[in-house]
């Protein structure tokens, strides 16, 4: 089968344009796993909304919920050969899908955010903040400021949020509007540029 239908979208608000029977919805299924994308997009008006409630509880968040039901849909298109109508609804099988990968987009989502809260741990007493202590014990405001010209435009707004505004890396990446890691990486790249420039030795 191809991809499937796209460009369809169901998020708060959208309403189904027919609730679709047991019947007519196992009928759907059977015609778009026969490559039928007219059928499938009825299957999807038919019971979009139901899905998207269904994750949106779980996640609390309409923008993954929107994301993890078409991420169902296509999966839903995919394995349409395999549905089984002796184990249960077609409605069933597909909250069932949803259930799922809306658990593990969860479980994506909080191991993320333990690394990254880890890796803020890790970085306190890192040694890129004893750079920043070696250099300001070594050398007055007036050198600070010259060493610091030294560095790209980007280093240097990422090097004076953290250490003269106190910004934490996460608060540098979403003021910079740059990913957690390349917020990382000009600080550190930063510092250590400056430490070069201005002759601290360690």
């Amino acid at each position: 089968m191809s991809e499937g239908p796209t460009g369809r979208g169901c998020g708060a608000g959208t309403q189904s344009r027919s609730s679709g029977g047991t019947d007519d919805l196992a009928e759907l299924l059977r015609r778009s796993a026969a490559g039928d994308e007219a059928a499938f997009a009825q299957l999807y008006d038919a019971t979009c909304t139901k899905l998207f409630g269904l994750v949106v509880r779980l996640t609390r968040s309409p923008e993954l919920a929107a994301e993890v039901v078409q991420e169902v849909y296509l999966m839903a298109w995919q394995q349409a050969e395999r549905f089984d109508p002796q184990r249960g609804t077609v409605l069933a099988w597909l909250c069932t899908m949803a259930h799922r990968r809306a658990v593990d987009r969860i479980r994506q989502s909080q191991r993320e955010r333990v690394r990254d809260e880890q890796y803020e741990l890790r970085q306190a007493g890192s040694p890129a903040d004893e750079t920043w202590g070696e250099v300001e014990q070594s050398l007055d405001t007036e050198e600070v400021r010259a060493g610091l010209g030294s560095l790209s435009e980007l280093q240097r707004e990422a090097v004076c949020l953290v250490y003269y505004r106190g910004y934490s890396h996460r608060q540098v990446a979403e003021h910079l509007a740059v990913p957690l890691g390349t917020a990382k990486a000009r600080i550190r790249d930063g510092l250590n540029n400056l430490r070069s420039a201005l002759g601290v030795q360690r």
